[in-house]
C-alpha cells in the first residue's frame, strides 16, 4: 500500500470528525477510500456523504446498485472494490452467473429488463464514454430520469473509488486473493 493510513489518534480534529461521522452512518465503518481522502478533509466529507446516498438511498434495490458498481469495478480492475462489492451483490440477490460473466468480461444473460439496462448503461458509460440515443431512451423509459441519474452517479462515484483504491494499491484482506485478471 502506497499510503500510510492515519489512526484516529493521528488525525486532525476535522479528519476525526469525518471519520466519526462515517462510523455513525449506515455504513458503521469508514469506507476504505475515505481513509485516503482524509488528506483533503472537505473532499473526504463530501465524497463520503455522496457515497452513502448512492449506496443506501437510491431508487434501486441492492442488486441493481451493486450491478452498476461491479461493472465499474471490473472496468477499472479494482481488486478491492470487486472483493467488497461481490459479497454485497450476492447478499442483495444478484445472480451469481451475472457476477461471473462480468468478472470474465462476458455479457451476462438477464431475465430482468431493468437489470439489463443498468448493465448496458454502466458498460456504455465506461466503454463508449456516453449513451447512444436508443439506450438513453430505453433507460429513461425503464428506470425513469431519477434512475438514470442515479446509475450515472453510481458509475461516476465508484470510478473515483476505484481510482483511489488502485492508485494507492489498497490490499485485499489477509488471505484473500483477487478474482480479477
Amino acid at each position: 500500500m502506497r499510503l500510510q493510513l492515519l489512526s484516529p489518534g493521528e488525525m486532525t480534529d476535522d479528519q476525526r470528525a469525518i471519520y466519526d461521522e462515517s462510523i455513525a452512518s449506515k455504513r458503521g465503518s469508514p469506507p476504505p477510500p475515505m481513509m485516503a481522502w482524509l488528506a483533503s478533509p472537505d473532499m473526504a466529507r463530501h465524497a463520503t456523504r455522496l457515497g452513502a446516498v448512492l449506496r443506501y438511498d437510491t431508487s434501486f434495490p441492492p442488486a441493481l446498485s451493486e450491478l452498476a458498481i461491479l461493472v465499474t469495478a471490473r472496468h477499472w480492475t479494482a481488486h478491492f472494490e470487486w472483493y467488497a462489492h461481490k459479497k454485497m451483490a450476492l447478499d442483495g440477490g444478484l445472480d451469481p452467473a451475472i457476477i461471473e460473466a462480468i468478472r470474465d468480461r462476458r455479457t451476462p444473460r438477464f431475465d430482468d429488463p431493468k437489470a439489463r439496462v443498468v448493465y448496458d448503461v454502466a458498460r456504455s458509460l465506461h466503454e463508449a464514454r456516453g449513451l447512444p440515443q436508443p439506450l438513453y431512451d430505453e433507460a429513461t423509459q425503464l428506470l425513469g430520469e431519477r434512475g438514470l441519474v442515479e446509475i450515472i452517479g453510481l458509475c461516476g462515484y465508484y470510478t473515483m473509488v476505484s481510482m483511489t483504491l488502485n492508485a494507492y494499491e489498497f490490499p485485499l484482506p489477509d488471505g484473500e486473493v483477487s478474482e480479477l485478471a
